[in-house]
């Protein structure tokens, strides 16, 4: 009995300690993210004082394909939803539910990044490249940007699977996972901001 007695509080202490870590963890992370969208912010302001500093080339009425542009949407946003889901498996201790809706996070993220490598390819060999115009200099930095985040964030998830499957729905990996849910949902509301702003915008 007087063992336990002497276990319990030390039990209630470490208890006390996971939880300010993850409350300092998630905290810091929120902290990053503002300061990645005064990143964005300071991007789609160049942007759109630049947007028509076209140097007597091709607008974006002319370069830009909006259909195109709404099936890369789509396809962050089902994966924003099965990012989603993935976070919704951690309560219920489904390690394999967590995994299997992240390779699904993962394979949508890929395919949006093949698509928007596949513009940029494309524009460049019609003679659009970064170089052509201010305008185009504003475009490929904002959706590049935007692109180096998406391609980090694959990085992030697939080393996720890995450290879900070889050490469990642990508290550090729980941390881990909400960080990143985060992460992924912010990049999916800059990029509604990118498809209104450039594309949308870019074709009226």
């Amino acid at each position: 009995m007087q063992q336990s007695i002497l276990i319990t509080p030390s039990a209630g202490l470490d208890l006390q300690e996971d939880h300010d870590t993850r409350s300092t963890t998630l905290l810091g992370f929120w902290i990053y993210l503002m300061s990645d969208c005064i990143l964005f912010a300071a991007l789609f302001a160049t942007y759109v004082v630049l947007s028509n500093a076209v140097a007597g080339g091709q607008t974006g009425r002319e370069l830009f394909d909006l259909p195109y542009a709404l099936v890369e949407t789509f396809l962050l946003l089902v994966s924003s939803f099965t990012c989603g889901l993935a976070t919704l498996a951690i309560p219920r201790g489904s390690k394999g539910g967590v995994v299997a809706w992240l390779a699904v996070t993962f394979l949508l993220g890929f395919a949006f990044i093949g698509m928007e490598l596949y513009e940029f390819h494309g524009l460049i060999a019609d003679g659009a490249g970064p170089d052509s115009s201010a305008f185009l200099t504003g475009f490929f930095t904002l959706v590049g940007t935007h692109g180096l985040h998406v391609t980090a964030g694959l990085v992030w998830v697939t080393v996720l699977m890995v450290l879900v499957v070889r050490n469990g729905l642990t508290e550090t990996n729980e941390t881990r996972l909400m960080c990143f849910s985060l992460f992924w949902h912010f990049l999916d509301i800059v990029w509604v901001g990118v498809f209104t702003t450039v594309y949308l915008w870019g074709v009226m």
